[in-house]
């Protein structure tokens, strides 16, 4: 198939959302698809090109459609740009040779699903309910559901359940497989090497529920160390000076993560019950990552974590409860090898490339 995924986002970016569009993309290509990835030409303070700072294989084109970057202006500044990244977009698209028109953001899809240049596939992430999400639910040739959660949420709101796929999120083993020693992470790191380090990679935002994981410093004995990875330099002054127990690294390369999770003997992954993203809609990159560490891994007993792993593969604890974290990360500390090489072979299914031949084989 030609596919041409139509992103309206800023690139390299450090969110998550980058690596997963152009993992994604980059998987398409290694199966013998045609893509073109097409984003918009907003700055970025990142200046690697994209496929060096993913490690992506250069096997598909990247497309920059010119826009007033307006973002910074908030929700009207960020609905300005949508609007005129759908326009130039979709003068662009006229021109362009494509048999799937593929996306994540369902106001530039629907938009451009209404110029019937061809059939859309919508890749659903957030349970997003808005007037453009339902009419495009509607619309779309196929969705791309990233959990069972978000598959049964638009059946409920009239979706067509035979036209959605779920495909979870992925990982790419390859960058896995041959990782520094936890003495060299920690090195490199400015780690202590005797102690025992409790790590979280991620935002200090939102639905992730990094304020558990700094919370749960304040009921662990002192050989243990929390060490976050992420964040903004304004977050973390402020947070440093509430949590001294924690290690606050700050925004570290993704070409290192595979790496930095070798620092750490327990890998966390808070998220929070309070909100539907997180409880249902979910599938968290760093799940995935986590599991191809090695290292044993504390995770929120949500149902959208356990679409993907269970008791033989994790330690679950009980969403926003800082104590029980703390007391799940020390049992977790004493013996969870076993579960992390479960974890491992688990994971091995969710490459990358598995999941772009699911979903290319329902569009056949």
């Amino acid at each position: 198939m030609r596919i041409l995924y139509i992103a309206n986002i800023r690139l390299p970016t450090e969110k998550a959302h980058g690596v997963q569009i152009m993992k994604t993309c980059e998987a398409f290509a290694r199966l013998g698809h045609d893509v073109e990835l097409v984003v918009s030409d907003r700055r970025t303070h990142i200046t690697d090109e994209p496929f060096a700072y993913y490690g992506v294989a250069n096997i598909f084109r990247i497309t920059r459609i010119r826009v007033f970057d307006t973002v910074y202006l908030g929700r009207l500044g960020f609905l300005f740009e949508s609007f005129v990244f759908a326009r130039r977009a979709a003068k662009y698209l006229q021109s362009a040779r494509f048999d799937i028109l593929y996306g994540r953001d369902e106001s530039v899809l629907y938009l451009l699903s209404k110029k019937g240049l061809g059939p859309v596939v919508w890749e659903t992430h957030t349970g997003a309910k808005n007037v453009y999400a339902l009419r495009l639910a509607g619309v779309a040739y196929a969705i791309v559901a990233i959990t069972k959660g978000l598959k049964d949420f638009y059946v409920a709101l009239g979706a067509l359940p035979e036209k959605i796929i779920v495909a979870p999120d992925g990982v790419s083993l390859e960058d896995f497989a041959h990782p520094e020693s936890k003495e060299a992470a920690r090195a490199r790191l400015g780690l202590p090497p005797d102690k025992n380090i409790a790590m979280y990679i991620g935002r200090l935002d939102g639905w992730k529920g990094s304020d558990t994981f700094l919370q749960a410093s304040e009921h662990v004995p002192d050989d243990i160390l929390f060490v976050v990875i992420g964040g903004e330099p304004q977050q973390i002054a402020a947070l440093s000076e509430v949590y001294p127990k924690v290690r606050f690294l700050g925004y570290r390369p993704y070409k290192e993560l595979p790496d930095n999770q070798q620092a750490a003997d327990v890998l966390v992954l808070p998220n929070t019950g309070r909100d539907p993203i997180a409880t249902g809609f979910t599938s968290p990159l760093k799940l995935f990552s986590y599991m191809a560490s090695g290292v044993p891994m504390v995770v929120s007993d949500l149902p959208s974590i356990r679409e993907i792993v269970n008791e033989e593969h994790a330690y679950f604890f009980r969403p926003d409860d800082a104590g029980n974290l703390a007391s799940v990360i020390q049992e977790a500390l004493s013996g969870g090898e076993a579960r992390a090489t479960r974890a491992a072979a688990e994971v091995r299914k969710y490459s990358w490339e598995n999941r772009a031949r699911t979903i290319a084989n329902a569009l056949k």
